[in-house]
């Protein structure tokens, strides 16, 4: 669950996942070892990018991803190694050129389809670019040329008010993809001019396509991703996970898929948004219903006879704070092999009292196949 971690709405009240009502959680949590995850490092907040590279068991301080290669992956976009990536949102200027929305109005996915058209015909002196629509005011922007680095600027100021900043080259080595780039905004700029709201774009999170080992390789595991949000349908491509097709964008219908799939392979990593949206929105009861809905959708998980599972999330998105924290993620470990904790309740102060103590998120997919008995005896 996406941003799974919470804090209080007042001093010494309960969390969103300690306050939801969720009877099949608490029932497994009995069974389970419980702890708490740290992303990254203490009181670092984590970007969803790093957080699942830690959940796969990827040092995240080595292994950098950036958010627009995430993007591209995530529709199915074949990134080459030269390519630079970023995320573009479509934005709003007014007649001083100054930054009044900046997602727009969260236009309609079609009309951002037919924009992203329109970009996608803008030539530059050199190279090709690739604007590739992805939902509502969101897409993908990838520039293919020789020579690109990714020491840039973003150009969403993260703020009204102010015009969108040009891109700049944070060393003299990114001059060249700053110069393309630049070129191309104010190519977009005179083409988007009479389409309001949708007037103007942004891009941030420039990267290029890591180098990063893959997961079945790693874990000798025949590895699904089960996911509807690009990003993260990005991450696990980029691993090397087989991006399942999901038909529609419900719990139900990624459930679907799940069954339809178990037989096919030996790992699957389900993900789930809303506890994360509704956490960045500051709805503390929306969060709670959407953890509600995947505790009445685990009794049917639990159908499939899973050796393993694990109940967690990439960071902590309390509602109160509307974004993401440094706090550390509940954890729930179940197999036939754990030492139950004998806890009956799945929460943040629960897990603080589980058997695993709080440990980097890079220990999870040890952990799980160890309890998988498909870890070898260390030494003699």
């Amino acid at each position: 669950m996406d941003g799974l971690g919470g804090l209080p709405r007042q001093p010494g009240g309960k969390t969103e996942l300690e306050t939801a009502h969720t009877p099949h959680m608490d029932a497994l949590a009995a069974l389970s070892s419980l702890g708490l995850t740290i992303p990254v490092a203490p009181g670092i907040t984590t970007g969803s990018g790093p957080g699942h590279l830690a959940l796969f068991g990827y040092d995240p301080l080595h292994y950098e991803i950036g958010r627009g290669v995430m993007e591209a992956l995530g529709v199915d976009f074949e990134l080459k190694p030269e390519d630079l990536a970023a995320r573009g949102n479509f934005c709003t200027i007014d007649d001083n050129g100054l930054v009044s929305d900046r997602r727009a109005g969260r236009i309609p996915t079609g009309l951002n389809q037919q924009l992203s058209r329109l970009l996608a015909s803008i030539s530059l002196d050199e190279g090709r670019v690739y604007i590739l629509p992805v939902k509502e005011h969101r897409f993908a922007f990838v520039l293919r040329a020789a020579g690109l680095s990714t020491s840039l600027c973003d150009t969403d100021p993260q703020k009204t008010g102010v015009p969108p900043l040009p891109v700049t080259a944070n060393d003299p080595g990114s001059a060249k993809a700053a110069r393309l780039v630049n070129q191309f905004l104010g190519s977009a700029q005179k083409a988007l001019a009479k389409h309001h709201p949708a007037n103007m774009i942004m891009l941030r999170g420039f990267a290029r396509l890591p180098n990063i080992p893959s997961f079945p390789e790693r874990y000798g595991l025949n590895a699904a991703a089960v996911a509807v949000n690009g990003m993260y349908r990005g991450v696990a491509r980029m691993v090397k996970m087989q991006v399942l097709e999901v038909h529609g964008v419900t719990l139900e219908d990624e459930l679907v898929a799940l069954e339809k799939n178990w037989p096919v392979f030996n790992f699957f990593y389900l993900h789930i948004k809303k506890t994360d949206t509704l956490g960045e929105q500051g709805d503390f009861n929306g969060k709670v219903a959407a953890i509600e809905e995947v505790d009445a959708a685990l009794p049917r998980i639990m159908a499939l006879n899973p050796q393993v599972l694990i109940i967690t999330g990439d960071h902590s998105s309390p509602a109160v704070l509307k974004a993401h924290s440094w706090h550390p993620v509940p954890l729930l470990l179940y197999s036939h092999l754990v030492r139950p904790d004998g806890i009956s309740e799945f929460g943040e102060r629960a897990c603080v009292r589980g058997s695993l103590g709080t440990i980097p998120a890079i220990h999870i997919m040890p952990l799980a196949l160890a309890n998988a008995s498909r870890l070898s005896k260390y030494g003699a």
